[in-house]
């Protein structure tokens, strides 16, 4: 079958870093980290009382008041971003068919604290029941993708994908496989995710996944160093506007890079923990290469799942070392998790631009905060610790793992 080609015109970012893309882009190549003490709640009682917020965001400067108050957090943070993306993009909305033109959005959790709210005010109530009309839709995680399309009077495939953290990452390829069987031209792709609430906090610090370290926010999430003691929360959304390569050439598009593979896989083992042995990870980067039609040693840059959790980080560095064998330690390897956070379902697009951005700019964004090699890893691989790096990138590897052992990876390369 002669499948189409798939190019990204068009990126917004919502993030701990930046409330654009080239703000996001700056904080992850200086190195800037995302976390600070909680301002949403009083988490005082809590294990931990840090994460990586969006911070200086107020939604009434892109939307209408009245709007505003009939969304979750994770909905604004969608729209949001995906305006950056549309208007990136350079598309006339007079010219696009939008029969042809989708949003397939990602989020693991949807709108927690809508649920939070509504279930709280239940509880503090005289027993009668009263729920907001809005409190479904604003709950209900496929609402982003929705809304998108209404606000683009896109018709084409719209659903959501909820995979936990690969929710994005999901949203992504889906997308790319309408687009390259010739289902689409057009679809706006990414994940969101607004889980810093009382539930969202105490639920990760009763697996204990978070990082307690709340005398130190800013060094919390340290990826790959022997003393990390679990992930940061963050929040945000990321956008990316993919075209079929004919339909963007045809209108002149600036084109950031082509989408050549995704892969999908499972560690069919634990609800939460990886597989010891990197099986999942391993398959779904096989998986990608082998979509993409390319061999291990086209790749330059991972962007590493990397959530500084005990089990995780060791866990995918093997699936690395299987599948790049030598190459592996001509790769440069990185976690931007360190920066941002975990987005949870959102990861993959924020991750997804990044990887795209350092093709761009021929930089690889670094793993911040480390401080001491870890003798489980091998320290002889290039995890680009705490300083950005100049090298040739022609194509990257994003990879997102989920809860539940949902695998994807994605790969992007400098379009030719």
């Amino acid at each position: 079958m002669n499948l189409k080609r798939v190019v990204v015109t068009g990126l917004g970012a919502l993030t701990p870093l930046g409330n654009n893309v080239k703000d996001y882009w700056s904080g992850l190549v200086n190195g800037v980290s995302g976390a600070d003490p909680i301002t949403r709640f009083d988490a005082s009682k809590f294990k931990t009382q840090f994460a990586c917020e969006v911070k200086n965001f107020d939604p009434t400067d892109y939307l209408e008041r009245k709007e505003v108050r009939k969304l979750d957090l994770f909905t604004i943070f969608a729209l949001v971003s995906a305006m950056e993306a549309f208007d990136n993009s350079g598309l006339d909305l007079e010219k696009i068919n939008a029969d042809r033109a989708g949003v397939i959005w990602g989020s693991g959790i949807g709108g927690i604290k809508a649920f939070q709210d509504e279930v709280m005010g239940l509880c503090k109530g005289d027993g009668t029941p009263r729920i907001s009309p809005f409190f479904i839709p604003k709950m209900i995680a496929d609402i982003s993708a929705g809304y998108i399309s209404i606000k683009y009077g896109f018709r084409g495939p719209n659903f959501a994908t909820v995979s936990a953290c690969a929710s994005a990452t999901n949203a992504i390829v889906e997308s790319f496989n309408y687009i390259r069987l010739g289902k689409a031209d057009i679809m706006i792709s990414g994940g969101s995710e607004a889980s810093i609430v009382e539930a969202g906090i105490g639920g990760f610090n009763a697996l204990r996944a978070l990082s307690e370290r709340n005398d130190s926010p800013g060094t919390a999430s340290r990826p790959f160093d022997k003393d990390r003691d679990g992930f940061v929360l963050g929040e945000g959304g990321g956008a990316l506007i993919l075209e079929e390569l004919e339909y963007a050439q045809n209108r002149g598009a600036h084109i950031y890079a082509e989408l050549v593979g995704g892969g999908l896989s499972a560690d069919a083992y634990h609800i939460t923990a990886p597989h010891p042995e990197g099986h999942g990870a391993t398959l779904v980067m096989k998986n990608a290469l082998e979509d993409a039609n390319m061999q291990p040693e086209e790749i330059d840059y991972i962007n590493v799942h990397g959530t500084s959790t005990p089990l995780g980080d060791i866990s995918e560095t093997k699936g690395v070392k299987k599948v790049f064998g030598d190459h592996a330690y001509k790769l440069n390897i990185s976690s931007t998790k360190s920066m941002t956070g975990h987005l949870l379902g959102a990861a993959g697009a924020v991750e997804s631009i990044a990887a795209i951005l350092a093709i761009e700019n021929q930089i690889i964004p670094p793993t911040i905060n480390h401080f001491t090699d870890d003798d489980q890893l091998d320290n002889n691989l290039n995890f680009t610790f705490n300083k950005a790096q100049k090298r040739e990138v022609n194509a990257v590897l994003s990879n997102t793992f989920g809860f539940g052992g949902h695998n994807f990876s994605v790969i992007f390369k400098k379009f030719n």
